[in-house]
């Protein structure tokens, strides 16, 4: 009975793709809060919009699912709810993108490319002064340089 349940669910099916919740990425949480890549790698406060935005541009097959909420966030407000779907391998199991093998290396895509977005950059550009006042800004435009 298992090899048919399993069988039927496909890599191409919906509840198959990985989800990446926003807290994955998120620079302000602590791993037991949910972070899963290196805190130098993640982002100050991403949202499951910017999420599906730069993976649906890197030519992904998403799904946003706005009213999903990450199970260890207290917090309800809506720039926090939200999970992404991503297609990570077709049904023969090789990935879809070569260059994304596995969850982590969409994961440490997503955290890298989110901070080059327009919202972000704009953002950024208003307020100088924020810039001078965190060193973080600074770190993160150094690393981006590699």
């Amino acid at each position: 009975v298992m090899a048919a349940a399993a069988g039927a669910a496909s890599p191409a099916d919906k509840e198959r793709f990985i989800c990446i919740y926003p807290a994955y990425l998120n620079n302000k949480k602590t791993i037991a809060e949910g972070r899963r890549i290196p805190i130098d790698k993640a982002v100050e406060n991403p949202t499951s919009t910017e999420i599906q935005d730069v993976c649906a541009a890197v030519g992904f097959n998403v799904l946003l699912e706005k009213n999903k909420m990450y199970p260890r966030e207290w917090n309800r407000d809506m720039q926090y709810r939200g999970r992404v779907r991503i297609q990570l391998k077709q049904d023969d199991g090789n990935p879809c993108l070569p260059q994304f093998p596995t969850r982590k290396s969409v994961m440490l895509y997503a955290a890298e490319t989110i901070p080059k977005l327009k919202t972000r950059t704009q953002k950024m550009g208003g307020s100088d002064q924020s810039l001078q006042q965190g060193e973080g800004g600074k770190k993160g435009k150094g690393k981006k340089k590699k």
